[in-house]
């Protein structure tokens, strides 16, 4: 099962790419993100009975936090496919890309088949990331998610999307780099001519295992390469750079598993050096670096969020934001990261349902401009009522998820005594919130532009998947199942 949830996706998009016509790939796009769900709902319920699945001599093994981002993931990547089929056919009917005219005079579908096949390919090296223990394959699977996700933002082929997409490519590569370096630091640290590390590939649970005789010298200078190449990838200001750019230039839905699943693969291999950390007794240390770069984080989206005129840039330094949510939840640790788990679940789902309404807003609209979106209430009444819950929801607003998991990182920092901590966090996310209110509303709210209709038709396959992403944000703010939260405190337990 651990080795179809890679080959499957991979054998589907070789399919695509290699044989599939427009229809046939917005056939076999769901149905692989279906049998992907199909596997993950299989390998998390062996988790969740106290399994543990392994294949390929503990190469592919995964755990409750690793099992967890794969969910998301997988859940995202269904809901998605779902919305492709309707984004693809409206690429297709306005012209944008998706046909070639050949010099005999037939049609081909090269762009749309190779979109397609290399959202498989990317579901597959994000799903690699979060079922290996192995440093070294978890780092070359992260960057296959670089490799296979930058075709999807230059999809468009326009001049700001190469830009974007060289951006993306040279910096993550660049922190891919400093990661394979902490890497080597590491196995320095534990290096010793009278231990040798067992047969196998489970290396994290090894180093774990070993914490206590690693040198703490070699062990933090790992740790900080790790910290500056995923936090890289995973958009940690001041090493967010690429974000703003790739989120604001890619396809929305390429936008929406960018931020709502490939982020959460970064901070997964961040989290195994913490885990390390914490085993050998250096988690303070750990703790500290991240809740630092989370200010940082918080600190960079509000200046950047308030005054934002590009509503796509503007979901991107939202990303930033949260990722700096998350690090400071982890870093304090306790009852802050027990939040900062259900965080990183509400957030993906609420991130993704606002880049998906993004997609239908462009479309409708066609400019990035918040301050040209008017009356999204009269002209795309379905979308608008999802963009104004999906911002109350998105800024942390009850009754939604958002605010649960906040209130639970707040109660995790004074509960440590942190009182200025506490204060700058409140304060940032109090701008940050003024600052996606006066964009966001200013989208719904006005008079229509006399030359679009008052209540145009909307495609359901535009509007179902979002719908579906902003109940489960608004359920997940009333109730969380006791499955869910037995899974989320596993995954915690695992980082302490």
């Amino acid at each position: 099962m651990l080795i179809a949830l890679i080959a499957f996706p991979l054998a589907m998009g070789l399919v695509m790419l290699l044989f599939g016509r427009a229809l046939l790939c917005r056939l076999l796009l769901p149905l692989t993100a279906i049998g992907h769900s199909a596997l993950t709902a299989g390998i998390a319920w062996q988790i969740a009975q106290g399994a543990t699945p392994r294949a390929l001599d503990g190469m592919l093994a995964p755990d409750a936090l690793g099992v967890l981002f794969l969910s998301l993931a997988s859940i995202l990547f269904l809901i998605v496919s779902f919305y492709a089929v309707s984004y693809l056919r409206e690429e297709e009917r306005i012209g944008i890309h998706t046909n070639i005219l050949l010099d005999h005079g037939q049609f081909t579908n090269q762009p749309e088949r190779r979109f397609a096949a290399f959202l498989c390919f990317f579901l597959a090296s994000m799903s690699l990331v979060t079922i290996t223990p192995h440093m070294g394959v978890q780092w070359v699977s992260i960057e296959a998610t670089t490799l296979s996700s930058a075709p999807l933002i230059y999809f468009h082929r326009h001049k700001s999307s190469l830009e974007a997409t060289w951006k993306y490519l040279i910096i993550c590569s660049v922190g891919i780099a400093l990661a394979l370096l902490g890497n080597i630091l590491l196995s320095v640290a534990f290096y010793s001519p009278t231990v040798q590390p067992d047969e196998g590939f489970d290396q994290v649970s090894w180093f774990i295992a070993h914490a206590g005789s690693a040198d703490p010298t070699w062990l933090k200078a790992a740790f900080v390469f790790l910290l500056a190449g995923y936090g890289t990838k995973m958009g940690l200001a001041p090493l967010h750079n690429w974000l703003p750019d790739a989120h604001s230039q890619a396809p929305s839905l390429v936008s929406a598993l960018l931020s709502g699943a490939l982020l959460n693969c970064a901070m997964l291999g961040l989290l195994r050096g913490h885990q390390i950390m914490q085993a050998a007794h250096l988690g303070e240390v750990s703790s500290q670096m991240l809740i630092f770069l989370g200010v940082v984080s918080l600190v960079t989206a509000a200046i950047f969020i308030v005054g934002q005129g590009h509503y796509k840039r503007l979901l991107a330094y939202s990303s930033v934001e949260h990722m700096g949510i998350l690090a400071i939840g982890i870093g304090v640790g306790g009852v802050a990261c027990q939040g900062a788990m259900l965080h990183a679940v509400v957030h993906s789902f609420t991130k993704c349902l606002l880049f998906l309404l993004s997609g239908n807003i462009l479309a409708r609209y066609h400019t990035y401009s918040s301050y040209d979106v008017r009356g999204l209430r009269w002209t795309m009444p379905i979308t608008g009522a999802l963009w104004t819950a999906g911002f109350f929801a998105i800024a942390g607003s009850p009754p939604f998820g958002l605010f649960v998991s906040e209130m639970l990182i707040l109660k995790g920092i004074l509960a440590k005594g942190s009182i200025a901590l506490a204060v700058a966090y409140l304060v940032l996310l109090a701008i940050i919130f003024v600052g996606l209110s006066v964009a966001c509303l200013r989208m719904v709210q006005g008079n229509r532009p006399l030359d679009m209709p008052k209540t145009p038709k909307e495609p359901w396959l535009s509007v179902l998947p979002p719908m579906v992403l902003a109940l489960t944000v608004l359920a997940l703010g009333l109730y969380i199942p006791e499955p869910l939260w037995n899974f989320l405190l596993r995954a915690q337990a695992l980082i302490g």
